[in-house]
C-alpha cells in the first residue's frame, strides 16, 4: 500500500511522520494535530451498519494515536455516510486522559483509543461511556482472545483496535547462538551484545524483562520481587545498554546496536528497512511478555454518538482488516485474520500473528501503585547507562 501526501495533513515533515509508529509514539514521541481527512484517490466499500433509527449525525471527532488509521477506510466511512470525519492526535495516554479529565465531557470528541490497562482509571473517573453493541454488529466477528479482558469484562465500554506483544530482536551474524528466553537476553546483553544493547523508553517493559526471567508476575506489586528486578535491571542491563529508544526500526538501520527490545509489529517494520533483513530474527521470548490491546471507546458526552458507533462498526470489519493490518503493522482482533493475511501475502506474518501457545503465555500489562518503583528503577537503570 502506498500513503500519499494526499491522505493526511501532518504537521511535521513527513518523512519524520513516517517513522513514528505508534508505539514509538507510546514510548515519547509525538505528532499532534491532523485537520479533517480529505479525500482519498482509493475509496473502500464497507458493510457498516446506520442505527436503528437509520439517521447518524453529520459529523464525527475523532482522538487518536497519530497516523493509526487507514486513511481511505476513514474516507470510505465519510463517503458511505456523508459524514464529516474530524481527526486529532496524541502522543501519550496520558495525554488522552488529560484532555478528557480536564475537560468533564465537553471535549467535543466522540471515539477515542485508550491502550486497555489505562481503561479502569478512565472508568474510575467517568471519562467513557457505554458501548451499545447492538449498533456494532461486527464485534461478533471479534476474536476471542481480545475480547472480554480483564479491564472490561464484558466489553461494555471497548472493543480491541489493535494488539501486540513484546519480545527482542537480534542480529544473528554478531550472536550466532539461538535465543529464545528473556534470561537469554539478559545474558548476551552482557556478553555478545555488551555496548550495542537497546531497552525500550518504557519503565513496565523494562522491569518485566528482569521479572519475567524471575518467573515472577509482570505486574506483581511484591517490593521484594521488585528488588531482585532491580538488581538485574541496574546492575545487568543498564552497564551494557547503549540507548533507551521506541523507535526499534531506526536502530536496526543504524548498524549500532545487535540486541534490541522491540514491539513485535515495530521490528517487522525494521526488518523491512535494514539492508540485511536475513540477518535479523525476533524472538517471542519465554516465560512472559505483555499483551498489549489498544481500544475502540466512546468518550463521556460525545456529541455524536450513532456516528461513533457506525465507525467502531465500520473500522473492525473483517471485510477491510487486511487493509487496516497492513497500514498500521498490528492486527486489528478479528477471527481468522492470519489466514486473511497469509492469503493475501503479508511480509512476515509470523512476526505479526504469535502462536497460540504464545498468546496464552502472555501477560497483559496492568496499572498498579507499584508502577512508582518501575519508574525509579527505570530512572536508575538510564543514569547508569549515562542516557
Amino acid at each position: 500500500m502506498v500513503r500519499t501526501a494526499a491522505d493526511v495533513t501532518f504537521l511535521a515533515p513527513r518523512a519524520a511522520s513516517a517513522r513514528l509508529t505508534r508505539r514509538a509514539l507510546l514510548a515519547g514521541f509525538g505528532v499532534v494535530g491532523l485537520g479533517a481527512l480529505s479525500a482519498c484517490g482509493k475509496t473502500t466499500k464497507m458493510a457498516a451498519s446506520p442505527p436503528a433509527d437509520g439517521e447518524i449525525e453529520s459529523k464525527l471527532n475523532l482522538y487518536s494515536w497519530g497516523d493509526y488509521d487507514n486513511p481511505d477506510l476513514i474516507e470510505a466511512f465519510k463517503s458511505e455516510y456523508d459524514v464529516l470525519v474530524q481527526v486529532d492526535s496524541y502522543g501519550s495516554n496520558e495525554e488522552l486522559v488529560a484532555k478528557l479529565s480536564t475537560s468533564r465531557g465537553t471535549s467535543g470528541y466522540d471515539v477515542v483509543v485508550p491502550t486497555g490497562a489505562n481503561i479502569p482509571q478512565m472508568l474510575n473517573h467517568n471519562l467513557l461511556q457505554e458501548l451499545d453493541l447492538s449498533l456494532i454488529p461486527n464485534f461478533e466477528h471479534m476474536d476471542p482472545n481480545f475480547t472480554n479482558q480483564y479491564f472490561d469484562p464484558d466489553n461494555k465500554y471497548s472493543i480491541c483496535k489493535a494488539w501486540g506483544t513484546t519480545g527482542f530482536v537480534y542480529n544473528t551474524k554478531k550472536i550466532t547462538r539461538e535465543l529464545t528466553s528473556w534470561q537469554d537476553f539478559i545474558d548476551t546483553a552482557q556478553d555478545e551484545a555488551a555496548g550495542t544493547t537497546s531497552l525500550l523508553e518504557d519503565p513496565w517493559e523494562v522491569s518485566a524483562i528482569a521479572l519475567s526471567a524471575l518467573g515472577y508476575s509482570l505486574n506483581t506489586e511484591d517490593e521484594g520481587e521488585l528488588d531482585e528486578a532491580r538488581d538485574i535491571v541496574v546492575d545487568q542491563l543498564a552497564p551494557n545498554t547503549k540507548a533507551y529508544i521506541g523507535n526499534v526500526a531506526t536502530g536496526m538501520i543504524q548498524g549500532s546496536f545487535t540486541l534490541l527490545q522491540a514491539f513485535n509489529g515495530d521490528a517487522r517494520q525494521g526488518l523491512y528497512e535494514v539492508s540485511d533483513p536475513e540477518n535479523w530474527k525476533f524472538v517471542f521470548p519465554t516465560p512472559s511478555a505483555n499483551l498489549w490491546t489498544d481500544c475502540w471507546a466512546i468518550a463521556t458526552g460525545a456529541q455524536h454518538p450513532d456516528a461513533a458507533h457506525a465507525f467502531i462498526n465500520h473500522m473492525i470489519s473483517p471485510d477491510t482488516a487486511v487493509e487496516q493490518l497492513d497500514y498500521i503493522g498490528y492486527p486489528i482482533g478479528t477471527k481468522g485474520l492470519d489466514e486473511q493475511a497469509k492469503k493475501a501475502d503479508i511480509d512476515e506474518p509470523d512476526l505479526i500473528f504469535p502462536s497460540q501457545k504464545v498468546l496464552d503465555r502472555l501477560e497483559p500489562s496492568k496499572q498498579t501503585p507499584a508502577d512508582q518503583i518501575r519508574t525509579k528503577i527505570f530512572a536508575d537503570a538510564q543514569a547508569r547507562s549515562g542516557a
